[in-house]
This record gives structure tokens, C-alpha cells and sequence, in this order.
């Protein structure tokens, strides 16, 4: 039986790209969904080119989207939870404190957070293997 071994991962590139889902995942958290609405004034919208076929309701597009998004967001949101839950101990406080709505330093983390404290090399380790399992739970690994 072969085992599959893991590609070996771009670790900056997938590091942005964690870090970028973070922020995101903060982002939903902290800024309300601003619920759009439809125009009452007719607009002129001029058609240059033929018939596409295709019929366009703003109001239904409108509802869809106003519908859809907050549920995306909760989703996501969700799913990044859930997969913190699922890390070992040290690697979910760890992940719990960058997924908060105010940016704690790294150096907060390793000196305050954690109860012993631990040494910078060990952090970083740590966040690393976090970083890793993040990325591949939520399939955005970067590999070399």
C-alpha cells in the first residue's frame, strides 16, 4: 500500500494566504451587512450591441443578494470556527487570539497569552503547524 506524502508548501505564500482568510473571517465579524436596495427612478441604459437573450430583474437580483450574502458570511465564518475547534489545544488558543477583532502582537501571544509563556522559536513553530492545518482544511495551501 503506498501512502500519499504531502507536497511540501510555498511557507510565505501560504502564510499570506491564511493570514488574508484571517482577515477576511475578522472582517465579517466586525462590519455589518449593509442590505442594498432598488432604484424607484427608471435609468436609461443604452444598448449598443444585439439581443442577448437574456432578461435581467434587478429586484429579484437584489433580493438574491441580500438573501445570499449574510449566509455566506455566517458560513464562512462558521467553517473557520469550526476547524479551530478542531486543533489541539495550544494551536487553537493560538489561533483563537489572531482570529479576535483586535489585532494582538505575536510577541503578546508567547509572553502573555500563553500560561507558561513559551520562547519565540516555539511560537512560531506552533503557529506554523496551525497555519498548515488551516490552510489545508480550508484548501487554500500554496505548495513550492
Amino acid at each position: 500500500m503506498i501512502i500519499p506524502t504531502l507536497q511540501e508548501l510555498d511557507r510565505k505564500r501560504t502564510q499570506a494566504a491564511v493570514d488574508d482568510a484571517l482577515e477576511k473571517y475578522r472582517f465579517f465579524k466586525t462590519i455589518t451587512f449593509e442590505v442594498r436596495e432598488s432604484s424607484i427612478t427608471a435609468s436609461y441604459q443604452e444598448r449598443l450591441h444585439g439581443s442577448t437573450n437574456q432578461t435581467s430583474d434587478k429586484t429579484a437580483n437584489i433580493a438574491i443578494y441580500n438573501v445570499d450574502e449574510p449566509e455566506k458570511r455566517k458560513l464562512y465564518c462558521e467553517r473557520i470556527e469550526q476547524i479551530i475547534e478542531h486543533l489541539p489545544q495550544r494551536e487553537k488558543l493560538l489561533m483563537t487570539e489572531m482570529t479576535k477583532k483586535d489585532r494582538v502582537y505575536n510577541y503578546v501571544v508567547y509572553n502573555q497569552i500563553f500560561d507558561p509563556p513559551i520562547s519565540e522559536y516555539t511560537f512560531y513553530k506552533l503557529k506554523w503547524e496551525a497555519t498548515k492545518k488551516l490552510a489545508y482544511a480550508l484548501n487554500i495551501q500554496v505548495c513550492k
